[in-house]
């Protein structure tokens, strides 16, 4: 069996009486792509530059390519064949891309050992930044004036212009747009089949089980476990990270939202014992003052959690968004054109001379083809409403609500503000989701025949959105775990998605019966 290129032993690190890493061990073989996955502060990033030698270990030994190594710096490491890309580039302002990317690494022209080749290292720049669509005149650019996604694409560059063995990759791709995240993806998988081995660090498991072959997952600065990608789900690597086996929850929207809203309480918790302790610290000892900074740790802990499980669901939305948008853009310019086409070729051999058969058979056929073309549109339109981008909210909500009522046979009366305005995409795309999941929900589950839906603009400038319908009602007021045990998971969805835009929602029953759906989202609009 051949060796593995990189074996950790027992690596550890501790910044004075922190322990920032603790006991880790693992092998890498070549060609092997591994994630390292954990919650903030577990660990990957430490790990990372250990191993680059950015810092030194404080217990455990490192071996690579079959000798124990103890890098003094990533210079050692690099002329080794190990590059690290950090989450924040780390680039020289005043000079131009091009230099950046060869800086300390310049290929000397040849015969000529020591005199820069420019021509060849701008030559050799221009042809990694190819798949990133960057014209030439990128590479003659200051730094200076990049924005974040060119800085790391500027860093992963200067990362792959020189001959690598092993690449580390701390949480690079979440600054890159989605399509040059795809395109770095690929540059991995294409790495790998090239015998690179490449460690990936990032909080997107999306990502992660689409190229890793192992997932390594840390648990507060100690090995939690070591999975291979194909014999795992994201449920059960989410479930090592945040340290429970507990399988009871439907849905891991739940969890999110539960440990969300766990946390952001835990969070208040603390603030107001933290204040308490405060005041009397005057008449505390020194005790009492270990116990103020721990309980400081912990609600820096507490807030980071919370902050990344909202951006991780933000995420996962705005790819969902974006997924679908493609989506209905592919079905409408190719699979209905395409049936489009073969309409017209159809009706052309229909005016030709064909028998009185024939021309029925052909008839049903187009017949046929022209109500599958109305259904892919109507499911373009669900997917991905075109009035929203070039009409605005109110008026896909008009179109979708009537489509709804004719489609539902149902009585529909629509009250929107006429003052209503545009709002940011991802807010009219939120509310767009709300109210189609709403009045789903009804056509579901209400049993009813009219539904009032009320869009209006508060004198405080929030938007308030208000569902009536006059069905069957709910008995008690709802709760998460009683949408899911419904299967109201259109109820589930509008409470993540007004969790995410910091707004409230109230459901219940009202006296002439049926059901009152109300969402407020504060202040959606942009300032003057």
């Amino acid at each position: 069996m051949a060796e593995p290129l990189l074996c950790v032993s027992a690596l550890s690190k501790r910044f004075g009486s922190l322990v920032a890493l603790s006991d880790i061990s693992f092998n890498l073989e070549k060609g092997e792509v591994l994630g390292f996955v954990g919650r903030p502060g577990a660990g990957k990033s430490t790990l990372l530059h250990l191993i680059c030698g950015m810092i030194a270990p404080s217990g455990g030994e490192i071996v690579f390519n079959g000798q124990r190594v103890n890098f003094s710096s990533p210079i050692q490491a690099w002329r080794q064949g190990i590059q690290l890309v950090h989450q924040v580039p780390q680039l020289v302002d005043q000079l131009d891309i091009s230099t950046n990317i060869f800086l300390g690494r310049e290929i000397s022209k040849p015969m000529q050992f020591g005199i820069p080749d420019w021509e060849r290292m701008y030559w050799r720049a221009q042809e990694l930044l190819v798949d990133f669509d960057l014209p030439a005149s990128f590479l003659r650019e200051r730094t200076a004036n990049l924005n974040n996604e060119h800085r790391q694409i500027v860093a992963i560059t200067r990362a792959l212009c020189s001959p690598c063995r092993l690449l580390l990759l701390d949480e690079v791709l979440s600054a890159l747009s989605f399509q040059h995240q795809q395109v770095m993806l690929e540059r991995i998988k294409e790495l790998a089949e090239q015998g690179v081995s490449v460690i990936i660090s990032s909080e997107n498991l999306k990502h992660l089980f689409s190229v890793t072959d192992r997932m390594l997952v840390l648990y507060e600065a100690a090995f939690s476990s070591d999975r291979r990608t194909a014999e795992c789900t994201p449920r059960d690597i989410v479930e090592l990270i945040v340290g429970t086996s507990d399988r009871e929850q439907v849905t891991p929207i739940i969890w999110a939202l539960e440990s969300y809203h766990a946390a952001q309480r835990q969070t208040e918790e603390l603030h107001r014992g933290q204040a308490t302790l405060r005041r009397n610290l005057e008449t505390q000892d020194s005790l009492n003052r270990q116990l103020i900074e721990r309980l400081k740790v912990q609600v820096e802990a507490s807030s980071r959690l919370t902050t990344a499980l909202q951006e991780t669901q933000r995420r996962l939305m705005t790819e969902r968004e974006e997924e679908r948008k493609a989506l209905a853009r592919e079905l409408h310019d190719q699979v209905i054109q395409d049936l489009l086409s073969f309409n017209y070729q159809l009706e052309e051999t229909e005016s030709g001379s064909v028998s009185a058969e024939e021309q029925a058979e052909l008839a049903a056929i187009r017949n046929g083809i022209r109500q599958v073309v109305i259904d892919l549109r109507q499911l373009c339109s669900d997917l991905r409403p075109p009035t929203i981008d070039n009409h605005g909210l109110a008026t896909a909500i008009r179109s979708f609500a009537q489509e709804w009522a004719e489609r539902n046979g149902m009585i529909l009366k629509l009250d929107i503000d006429p003052d209503l305005g545009r709002l940011p995409e991802a807010i009219e795309l939120s509310v767009f989701r709300i109210v189609q999941e709403g009045l789903n929900n009804i056509r579901k589950h209400a049993a009813a025949r009219h539904v009032q839906l009320t869009l209006e603009r508060t004198p405080v400038d929030s938007l308030l959105v208000r569902l009536v319908d006059d069905g069957q009602g709910i008995n008690a007021p709802p709760d998460l775990a009683s949408f899911s045990a419904n299967k109201h998971f259109g109820l589930l969805g509008i409470s993540e998605r007004v969790a995410l835009l910091g707004g409230t929602m109230e459901v219940g029953s009202h006296r002439s019966g049926g059901v009152t759906l109300q969402v407020e989202i504060p202040s959606p609009y942009p300032s003057a």
